[in-house]
Order: C-alpha cells, then sequence, then structure tokens
C-alpha cells in the first residue's frame, strides 16, 4: 500500500483528505512543516499533499527543506491550496510541484490526480533503474575491454591513458617493468594452467604492495608495469622492487618448481627519464634488459645506466683502447652462449648479414628425447641440457652462438658452413654430449637447415 504524507494546519482539511484516502493508502497526517520534517528523519513516503498557506513555515519554505535532505529529495509533492489563480499555479510548478489541488477538495478530483501522479512516479522509478540497470552493463562491458581477462588488472591501452593522464595533471613516480625469469619453462614442464597461477600470483602480489593512485598492468606473457604515483625518492622505489622481488621469489620457491625463475625489474623515473607512458616504457625496457644481461632477479634504474653512459662521454676513446676494453672478458674459446632475448638480436643481426652477403650459414635445433618406458624427471632433463650446453662450448668456434630455448631445447648457430659441413658439426656435438653424460635415460636428435630456407632436416 503507498503511504501518504499529509501536511496541513487546518485539522478539518486533514480530516477530510484522511477520510478520502484511507481506504486505498496508508495515511500520514501532521499540522505544522516542522513536524514533516521531523518525520522525513527516520521515516519515508510515496508521496505529500502540502499545503502551502501554514503558520511558522508555509508550504514552499518545508518543499526547500525537503529537498535538501538527499534521501528525501525525490519524494513527489502536490500543494494543496485554496488560491485558484495562475501566478500561484505557476509559483507551485517552478518551486518543483508535481501538481496542485484546490481547497475545498474534491473527493473524485483529488484521488485522480493523486493516482495519476504516483503512476507516473512508479514509471519514472523503472526507467531510472533500467537507465541504472544499462549504465552499469555499458560500464562493466567498458571496464572489461580495458582489463586482462586472466589477471584483472588494466591493459596497455588503459595504462598508457591513466599514466599520460596523472603525469599532465603533474604526477611524479617511477614506472616498474617486471618480468619472470624462465617463465617458459613453468609452461613447459608443469604446464599452462601453473603458467596461469603462477601470472595470477604476480597481479596479486602487485596489489599487495600498490597504493591508491598506482596503476597496475599487465603487458602480456610474463610481463608485467606497473606505475607508482607519488613516490620520487630512489631509496623508497628500491624498497618497494626489492619488496616485491623479494614476495614473487618466495611464492614461486615455494610452489617447488624446478625451473631456476626469478624476477627482475626494470624503473623509469618521470620527469627526468620521460614525459610520457611510451618515454617511461622505453627507458624500463632498456634497465630491464640490463637486469636481464647481468644476473637477473634484480632491478635497475635507468637513470644509473644514463649516469654511466654520460660519464664515459667524458673519456672518448679510440678504436684500438675500444678493441682491447671490449676483449677484456673474452676467453677466445668455444661458442658463445646467450640468453634467448640476446639470441634474438644476434640472430635477426646475422640473419640480414647472410640477405646482403650470400654466407652459408646453418641453424641447428637439438630436442632432448627422453627413453622408451622411462620416467624422467625435471632434475635429470636439466643435467642433460647443462651437459649438451657443455658440448657445444667445447666443440665449436668463437663465431657460433647458441641458447637455451626452453627446458628441453638448445638452438646453436654455425657460421660459415654449409649442410654438409653443419651435419658433421652437429653430430660430433653428439658425440661429444654421449661421452660427457653418464646417465642413459636422456638422448638429443637434430634438426638443421640453412638460415631462412626451409629444408629442415631431422637427425638422431
Amino acid at each position: 500500500m503507498k503511504h501518504i504524507l499529509i501536511v496541513d494546519d487546518n485539522k478539518t482539511n486533514l480530516a477530510s483528505a484522511r477520510s478520502v484516502l484511507s481506504d486505498t493508502y496508508k495515511i500520514t497526517a501532521v499540522t505544522m512543516g516542522a513536524q514533516a520534517l521531523k518525520f522525513l528523519e527516520n521515516n519515508t513516503c510515496d508521496l505529500i499533499l502540502l499545503d502551502i498557506n501554514m503558520p511558522e513555515m508555509d508550504g514552499f519554505e518545508v518543499m526547500a527543506k525537503i529537498r535538501e535532505n538527499e534521501r528525501c529529495a525525490g519524494i513527489p509533492i502536490i500543494f494543496l491550496t485554496a488560491d485558484s489563480d495562475a501566478a500561484t499555479e505557476s509559483r507551485c510548478l517552478e518551486a518543483g510541484a508535481l501538481d496542485f489541488i484546490a481547497k475545498p477538495f474534491v473527493a473524485m478530483v483529488m484521488k485522480s490526480r493523486i493516482s495519476r501522479i504516483l503512476e507516473l512516479e512508479d514509471m519514472r522509478k523503472k526507467l531510472a533503474d533500467k537507465l541504472e540497470k544499462k549504465i552499469r552493463e555499458v560500464s562493466d562491458i567498458k571496464n572489461r575491454s580495458q582489463q586482462d581477462a586472466l589477471t584483472g588488472l588494466w591493459n596497455r591501452a588503459y595504462t598508457e591513458d591513466a599514466v599520460n593522464k596523472l603525469i599532465n595533471e603533474g604526477a611524479k613516480g617511477a614506472l616498474f617493468m617486471i618480468d619472470m625469469d624462465n617463465f617458459k619453462a613453468i609452461n613447459d614442464n608443469y604446464g599452462h594452467l601453473e603458467g596461469d597461477k603462477t601470472l595470477k600470483m604476480f597481479a596479486d602480489t602487485m596489489r599487495k604492495f600498490a597504493s591508491d593512485g598506482d596503476v597496475l598492468c599487465r603487458i602480456g606473457g610474463d610481463e608485467f608495469v606497473m606505475f607508482v604515483n607519488g613516490r620520487t625518492s630512489k631509496a623508497e622505489i628500491g624498497n618497494l622492487a626489492s619488496d616485491i622481488i623479494s614476495d614473487l621469489c618466495y611464492k614461486i620457491e615455494q610452489c617447488k618448481y624446478e625451473t631456476n625463475s626469478s624476477v627482475s625489474i626494470g624503473i623509469s623515473q618521470t620527469p627526468e627519464d620521460g614525459s610520457d607512458f611510451n618515454k617511461l616504457y622505453n627507458s624500463a625496457d632498456k634497465s630491464l634488459y640490463y637486469v636481464k644481461q647481468n644476473g637477473k632477479n634484480s632491478f635497475h634504474f635507468f637513470s644509473e645506466q644514463r649516469d654511466a653512459e654520460n660519464s664515459r662521454g667524458g673519456n672518448l676513446v679510440d678504436l684500438k683502447y675500444l678493441r682491447e676494453v671490449m676483449s677484456r672478458a673474452d676467453s677466445g674459446k668455444g661458442a658463445y652462449q646467450l640468453d634467448l632475448d640476446s639470441f634474438h638480436h644476434v640472430y635477426n643481426f646475422i640473419r640480414r648479414f647472410v640477405e646482403r652477403s650470400g654466407r652459408d650459414v646453418q641453424t641447428v635445433l637439438f630436442t632432448a628425447v627422453s627413453s622408451e618406458n622411462s620416467d624422467v624427471g625435471v632434475e635429470e632433463t636439466e643435467i642433460a641440457l647443462e651437459m649438451m650446453e657443455q658440448a657445444i662450448y667445447t666443440s665449436l668456434r668463437r663465431v657460433d652462438v647458441s641458447t637455451r630455448y626452453s627446458s628441453k631445447q638448445i638452438i646453436v648457430i654455425l657460421m660459415d658452413a654449409n649442410p654438409e659441413n653443419g651435419a658433421l658439426v652437429a653430430q660430433r656435438i653428439i658425440d661429444c654430449y654421449n661421452r660427457l653424460y653418464t646417465g642413459k635415460n636422456v638422448s638429443f636428435e637434430y634438426g638443421i637447415a640453412q638460415m631462412d630456407k626451409l629444408d629442415l632436416k631431422v637427425r638422431k
């Protein structure tokens, strides 16, 4: 049953209205505006019949105070008035009343007008509910389009806009590029479900250490970005990076993955390292590459790299000195063994060289194969790969390059080798491996192809 509040200082009018309406509606009747406001402090109603001419506080004043109360502001109001002139009617509607009823009451007119207003109010509420629902749906769709489905973090497009907006508003802070070392080995050895679990773990750790105003993002794969808003002290930022690395490494250790996985972070700061997202991203990426090349499982500030470069810029060298400096750490023996990121750059450099020079270069892919009916664990396979890497190092020249592609495969580039020579070298590596490896459960087969050709030949 709908609830109507009637406010009128004339008790005869109140009794008349109650008599007309009480069979259809629940009625609360008061004689003063102050009483109406007191009632609405802890109660509500579906409609208010409000007399205009009352002592102490007239209907317009009462209505203004009702509209100040957010909880009651939407209650429809019909004015009760003995004045039927156009000016009064206009003032009622301008004040926000939905209608007015002239005194003395005509029962049929009163009931009709109240019924119409309540019906309109019900329709308005239903439309408002539908609109709110649609707004929520659109907002949910928009959020989903801006979020990474697996982790719930923002995607790159949203993050780029959000970080640029913060910087344009004067924000200072740091951009973390966070990457898991040897993540592919988890997918390879334990399956993609475990890999997904690890990525969610990354996201949870980022949330754990984030503050209000930070922007958290998964770029893709095992690459994450975190914009730390408002922190400018290198000591504070470094401690945060260290805490993130420690927490993630502890969680990875608890998962008991035998993959030697860890966490690396590259850090850039605004404004010194970039005044927009892309510049910060590129600077952080260079810092991350530095960490990857220098032992991983750590963090590095881009500004430290830049400072070192600037320091070297004050001491120009000649080519003879450069050659001596660059070759000091090179033993001159064995193949170069690189991580996959570095190998990727070297591979593309050699491929472009081959396209221009037409030189013969062979790509060899060694794959670990378990013996039939043997249950080879991760640890045994790792021992076998280490022996294969040793065989490659000792069997090849310093101009050749190798990398571990996964926990079961190694790639080798043989410079200045035709297919026949390449096959002989690959077999020499297999023979060396067989001498080094004392187990019986893991052997290697290989495929060989001339760079940029598809005639891959698989040998055992």
